[in-house]
């Protein structure tokens, strides 16, 4: 049981991404001061949107400068935290050297993180941002599982540089995270492993993640004549950032949090988009046959194999989310919900 002191200071590395920019909110909210790590902390594009909830909270908030790959960076950052979210790593598909630019970044963040929490003796809990992506890497995976769906004890054993490497990145620092964890005892590690995050984003600038890559395909017309059955597993990001403020300040948290709201596909996440918006937009509101799809995606897309299209289209993705309802208490938002706010968002901010 770890009881965290809320008059500490509270560390958020890579504190102003997509899924961070909402925690640090979260905990302004509360009014606790936040220690956030950023690339370049005089760069207002990246952190003003942090600046203005600071103004909107009783919380307040301290920027350090900070590099994942850089040993000792996070040291003055950590000074006093008793409480350590780690949610920096990179998440992006199109890379040219995964090595490099995904599994370095991943394992060696969290290394520096995690042994600078070791150093730092007023550490007690470490909560890591990691991925449903460390347990599978294709919808299949989920069916070849003990249960015939993901749980918090199955591990990714099919990415690898080679093939989906985010994934293979994600499994590569978790593992690591966890190997860290066991060579102390004076703190303990809780992760939060989301599906694919959707909702609202904070920052007006951010333009580059692959939820917004998405939403905008659909804006644009590029899939109108039909989207296929992709199985994926989907969460908004107000509710894994909540995960995280809970799996922080519950004493009784433990081990690894599947964070997913709905077990669904591309279609499903299309269509629950047409009521509202289907009269503006040239939406998908079709499925496109399988055969289809694997003839003819990889042609369209190279970041999609034959291979990957024959493992998630029309696979149903299976997670069982009941861990963090029982232990935590999260109810998640409706499908609906996430996916009309997350266009809104993207109308709003004129990005769409």
């Amino acid at each position: 049981m770890t009881q965290i002191d809320k008059t500490k200071p509270i560390l958020v590395t890579g504190a102003n991404g997509y899924v961070a920019s909402w925690l640090v909110k979260r905990l302004l909210e509360e009014g606790h001061t936040v220690h956030a790590t950023v690339r370049n902390p005089q760069n207002e594009k990246k952190i003003g949107h942090l600046k203005n909830l600071e103004k909107q909270s009783k919380g307040t908030i301290k920027f350090f400068k900070t590099d994942l790959l850089q040993k000792d960076s996070f040291f003055k950052a950590m000074q006093g935290c008793e409480l350590v979210y780690h949610t920096a790593s990179p998440f992006i598909t199109s890379v040219k050297n995964p090595q490099k630019e995904l599994v370095e970044p991943a394992e060696k963040g969290t290394e520096n993180v995690l042994h600078t929490a070791i150093e730092t003796l007023s550490v007690k809990r470490v909560v890591v941002t990691s991925s449903c992506a460390a347990m599978y890497t294709d919808s299949i995976d989920t069916h070849n599982t003990p249960k015939g769906m993901l749980t918090e004890d199955i591990w990714n054993t099919t990415a690898s540089l080679e093939y989906q490497p985010y994934s293979y990145s994600k499994t590569v620092a978790e593992k690591k995270a966890w190997e860290i964890a066991k060579m102390q005892s004076r703190w303990d590690l809780i992760t939060i492993n989301p599906s694919f995050v959707m909702g609202p984003f904070l920052n007006p600038t951010e333009t580059t993640s692959e939820s917004i890559n998405f939403l905008k395909q659909l804006a644009s017309g590029a899939m109108k004549s039909g989207i296929p059955k992709f199985g994926i597993g989907l969460v908004d990001v107000r509710d894994v950032a909540e995960a995280h403020l809970r799996a922080g300040m519950t004493p009784s948290a433990k081990g690894r949090h599947i964070t997913s709201a709905h077990n669904t596909n591309l279609y499903e996440m299309a269509v629950a988009l047409v009521e509202k918006y289907g009269n503006d937009y040239p939406l998908p509101q079709k499925a496109l046959a399988k055969w289809l799809v694997v003839l003819l995606g990889p042609i369209m897309d190279s970041t999609f194999s034959r291979k990957t299209l024959r493992n998630n289209v029309n696979v149903d993705w299976k997670a069982d989310n009941s861990k963090i309802k029982s232990e935590l208490g999260i109810q998640f938002r409706s499908m609906k919900e996430t996916m009309e706010d997350s266009f809104e968002n993207l109308i709003v901010n004129k990005t769409i």
